[in-house]
């Protein structure tokens, strides 16, 4: 026996060394194949690859916009619909940006190690460039019909057509901008000038280059095709700022119907969260009594402006009912988060509605990539989810994400204009 248990042991010991030193060496080649992959180099390459799919997903995003302006100017030179493959191309270009724009975002997540950051930027690359071919080979086969059935004098007056329409649209931008002017701070209106100013400019281009169109549709050896094109795009520019001058208009005038109601209403907040604060414990009591002072004093200074500063004053509000409910936290029953919610909901949509036309200018203006597009995006989105949502805390948690999705879009935006101006 002695012996049939040392030649078990002789036998054992080595294997076990083997596998131990195996298992090991297994263990060590895991976590430098792992480290690897989460390198500052790996995660370089995974940076490089996403921008290199966010900027295919910037030229499908304006391919899609100028797809969109063909498929309603179409309908100008044929007398009727859009044709069907243009109409199908903008359909499945619209899925696809959409879907690729929801994977950048996930991509984007700090937490989303390089190599799924890897593989997800070669699928957006690969579907938007899809996408792209689709549309490229729709325009191409429009193009060929215009050519060789729609003369470029009929394009030119289809073009000043709609430049009439669009000044008659706008009706007098000086007056809008007049009536914010003479009712509230510079601040409230400024960007309203501003959009009136560059739609009353793009027009003016526009009608520079359907001139230019026109003198040279009379000589057979010229194209007016790139000055047709750039008047175009200068119209549906312009479009983009009469509608940011018109809700710009709006919000502010709604806004300070609105303003009375949210101060109150936040108000009233604070005495529910005064009565809460009764009935916790001394530690947590006191922690809530100096939050709640802090809020109640940002309150009255904000009061004293509301009516001179009415969207600001409706975002400011919003942001300190996010601030009390972050302070009650689990402190409140159901109902009373319930009843809060209802409250504060219409506020902070309207704040979200405000931060989301600013980050729409902005987009429009700069050439923004694909980070800040993903944003607004995100913030378009969650505004829908807020309006629909029959629940009003998920409809309020919704509008602040709209308002926080919003604000990043227009910082990106922001920066980017101004990098490139630089």
């Amino acid at each position: 026996m002695p012996e049939l248990a040392a030649a078990i042991l002789g036998w054992l010991v080595p294997a076990l060394v083997v596998f131990g030193v195996t298992a090991i060496a297994v263990a060590v080649i895991v976590w430098g194949v792992r480290q690897a992959r989460r390198s500052p180099r790996a995660r370089a390459a995974a940076e490089h690859a996403r921008a290199k799919a966010g900027a295919t997903l910037v030229r499908l995003d304006d391919e899609v916009g100028d797809l969109e302006l063909e498929v309603g100017l179409s309908g100008a030179l044929y007398g009727g619909e859009a044709p069907a493959s243009l109409r199908r191309a903008r359909l499945t270009a619209q899925h696809a940006r959409d879907d690729a724009f929801e994977e950048y975002r996930a991509i984007s997540d700090g937490t989303v190690s390089p190599a799924e950051v890897r593989r997800g930027s070669a699928r957006i690359d690969r579907h938007a460039g899809e996408a792209l071919a689709l549309v490229a080979a729709a325009r191409r086969e429009h193009g060929a019909w215009v050519t060789a059935n729609v003369s470029a004098a009929g394009q030119i007056d289809a073009a000043r057509r709609r430049l009439a329409e669009q000044r008659a649209s706008m009706g007098d931008p000086a007056a809008l901008v007049a009536e914010l002017s003479s009712r509230f701070a510079e601040d409230e209106w400024r960007d309203a000038s501003q959009s009136a100013h560059a739609a009353l400019s793009q027009l003016a281009v526009a009608q520079r280059h359907l001139d230019a169109a026109a003198a040279r549709a009379d000589d057979p050896s010229l194209t007016a095709l790139p000055d047709l094109a750039a008047a175009e795009r200068a119209l549906r520019q312009a479009e983009a700022d009469a509608r940011n001058l018109e809700e710009t208009h709006r919000l502010v005038l709604q806004a300070a119907q609105a303003v009375p109601a949210e101060i109150s209403a936040a108000r009233t907040a604070l005495r529910q969260a005064s009565v809460t604060r009764e009935h916790l414990d001394a530690p947590d009591a006191e922690r809530l009594g100096a939050e709640l002072h802090a809020v109640e004093q940002e309150l009255n200074r904000i009061e004293t402006d509301a009516a001179r500063r009415p969207t600001r004053t409706v975002d400011a509000i919003a942001r300190l009912r996010g601030r009390l409910d972050l302070a009650l936290g689990d402190a409140r029953t159901a109902q009373q988060r319930l009843r809060g919610a209802r409250t504060a909901l219409a506020g902070t949509v309207a704040a979200a509605r405000g931060a989301l036309a600013q980050a729409e200018a902005s987009v429009s203006r700069s050439r923004a990539g694909a980070d800040a597009r993903s944003r607004l995006l995100s913030a378009q989105q969650e505004l829908a989810r807020a309006r629909q949502a029959e629940d009003p805390v998920t409809a309020l948690y919704a509008a602040r994400r709209a308002l926080r999705d919003a604000e990043d879009a227009k910082a990106l935006a922001d920066y980017a204009r101004l990098s490139s101006a630089r």
